[in-house]
């Protein structure tokens, strides 16, 4: 069983939890780290509300919420952010909004997830194994340049048109159905490999953000979860990638400015609304954590408090 470490554990906590007694959500509450210390420093008026697409995160939350009356875990997307604050935060308004975004030590690691690009498994990918299509149906019927065009969006791949190019001639021999298989043939096309970095990184991280619509959940989530925060709450948000974080540092940026207006329109600056400030620089893991936790290398935390 493969060892969950939170990353930024105690940098997150510290800087979403500004109320003891208020309410928080953990949209993405995994194996339940940044929840369980959450919980620790919160009164018995404070609450958390754990939400998550993984049906194993799903059981690891039911157990926890059987030992403390405080917590309520959710199975679904965190874009499902305000139904689910409706159906169990009790009219209050939140004191504070964790997203640890991207995808689990454990879902990397249990090859029959599908993630992985060094363990062969079947090739799913998806996050929430009791809905969506997989990875292996998605393969054997997108056409050539939905292919290129995911691995280049999602991805960043370079290399995407080569690459969709190779996938499709040999699905035309055998389809797809490990994630090793994929895995090789990607190696084998890929014209130039990057230091430190299996050929297949790009390519399988554009799959799973695509099939699991991560930047999708993620955009359509961050206005919503900006109305439903109380005054002075949080949002802290972790990201692993460089797409994930250029939608969160430019929303941010974005509502500390409010609406670029016309000069002549006849508002006063201070009138315009701009409900976000940012707190202190983006935070990257410390070079002890990273010894312990490689994964946490690409690890970006951005803060933003409400202001009106």
């Amino acid at each position: 069983m493969s060892k969950h470490i939170t990353v930024l554990l105690h940098e997150a906590v510290e800087a979403l939890n500004q109320d003891p007694d208020g309410l928080y959500v953990d949209c993405t509450f995994g194996r339940g780290g940044h929840t369980k210390l959450l919980l620790d420093q919160l009164s018995e008026q404070g609450r958390v509300i754990g939400i998550d697409k993984d049906p194993r995160a799903i059981a690891t939350g039911q157990e926890l919420m059987a030992q403390d009356q405080r917590f309520q875990i959710c199975h679904g997307s965190f874009a499902q952010l305000r139904e689910f604050v409706e159906a169990h935060g009790q009219g209050k308004e939140l004191s504070g909004v964790l997203m640890d975004l991207g995808v689990s030590s454990p879902q990397l690691d249990e090859a029959e997830r599908g993630f992985s690009f060094m363990q062969d498994g079947p090739l799913d990918m998806r996050m929430n194994t009791e809905a969506g299509i997989t990875a292996q149906e998605w393969i054997a019927t997108a056409s050539e340049e939905e292919i290129a065009n995911v691995f280049y969006e999602f991805g960043e791949e370079r290399a995407s048109r080569r690459l969709a190019r190779a996938i499709v001639e040999r699905r035309a021999i055998e389809p797809f159905t490990r994630t090793l298989d994929l895995a090789e043939v990607i190696k084998h096309a890929h014209p130039r490999w990057e230091k430190n970095k299996h050929p297949a990184t790009r390519s399988f991280q554009g799959l799973r953000i695509f099939l699991n619509n991560e930047l999708g959940d993620l955009e359509s989530v961050l206005d919503e979860t900006v109305e439903m925060l109380a005054k002075g709450g949080r949002l802290v948000v972790i990201s692993f990638h460089s797409l994930e974080d250029r939608i969160v540092k430019r929303f941010i940026r974005d509502k500390e400015k409010g609406p670029q207006l016309p000069p002549d329109l006849p508002i006063m600056e201070q009138d315009a609304p701009r409900p976000l400030k940012h707190i202190g620089k983006a935070i990257k893991a410390s070079k002890e954590e990273v010894e312990q936790n490689v994964r946490s290398r690409s690890a970006i935390m951005r803060v933003a408090e409400k202001r009106i």
